[in-house]
């Protein structure tokens, strides 16, 4: 088997030239060889990216050093892998051609997405979208909108609290607002549709059990620790089994919607390109 050495060459006037001075990268114009390993040469501008101004000379040559070692290191690996895997070489060539074409094609496919895509959702369409495909949105755990507030064990008018977050009234719940904040009352809003489990991690209860009995809308439930005391209304449910809430899937269905857009602007791009190519006799498909 031949074996090849590989030349490195540092030169030493190039080196000792910046040796009393800051390293300013003196390399960009340079076509000096500082390694060689067969065919493949390291240039002296190839390695001016790796230095700062403020580099003292010992600290530049070290960089350099370690930097050209590296490479020469690096192209070893690769002839001997090449050795190694000579005989599937080939099918390493058509990966790589394989993965070349895919990001070539990639790289159209994403100028014409850019170009085309429409990126606005109308709630018509999310709507439409939802219910012709409610069955891809079966819950598999149960969602909840609820209101917590926590008031310490010492506050007299207890009642007055459960009284705001069961009233039906539309001026209820500003009301039940101003007093937690002249109280300084912690209230927790989940507004938005949140997994249960949620609810019942900002809750001091038992994390083993289901609590289920939380769900009923029309109730708030007390619960105590320490010195305070929490009290919590579900406003709304919807169970695990049930179809989600548009709501709760609304930016899943804007993602589907996106790449559906982006399906379709490809297909007819390549559709294009394959009747142009057969009008212009650019191609022979010849399939029965």
């Amino acid at each position: 088997m031949m074996k090849f050495v590989p030349k490195i060459l540092l030169v030493a006037v190039l080196l000792t030239a910046y040796s009393c001075k800051r390293f300013p990268n003196p390399f960009a114009e340079h076509n000096t060889i500082l390694a060689e390993v067969e065919n493949k040469k390291l240039y002296l501008h190839d390695v001016s990216p790796i230095f700062t101004p403020n580099m003292t000379s010992e600290d530049s040559l070290k960089i350099l050093r370690s930097y050209v070692d590296q490479w020469v290191k690096k192209q070893l690996k690769i002839k001997e892998a090449e050795r190694m895997l000579e005989e599937s070489q080939k099918d390493i060539d058509q990966m790589v051609q394989e993965y070349r074409n895919s990001l070539l094609t990639h790289k159209v496919d994403q100028f014409y997405v850019d170009k085309n895509i429409d990126t606005l959702f109308t709630d018509t369409q999310i709507a439409d979208y939802y219910n012709q495909n409610k069955a891809d949105f079966i819950l598999d755990k149960t969602l909840v909108k609820a209101r917590i507030v926590r008031i310490p064990r010492s506050y007299d008018k207890k009642k007055t609290i459960e009284e705001l977050m069961l009233t039906p009234r539309e001026d209820g719940y500003q009301d039940l607002l101003d007093l937690c904040v002249k109280n300084n009352f912690e209230l927790t809003e989940l507004n938005q549709w949140t997994d249960f489990a949620v609810l019942r991690s900002l809750l001091p209860v038992d994390k083993t059990q289901d609590y289920d009995y939380l769900l009923n809308t029309a109730k708030v439930n007390e619960f105590e620790a320490n010195d305070f005391i929490f009290y919590v209304r579900v406003l709304s449910v919807c169970r695990a089994g049930e179809y989600a809430p548009q709501e709760s899937v609304r930016e899943v269905i804007k993602r589907v919607i996106f790449n559906k857009r982006k399906e379709e602007i490809i297909r007819a791009h390549e559709d294009s390109l394959y009747r142009g190519a057969l009008d212009n006799k650019e191609i022979v498909v010849n399939v029965n």
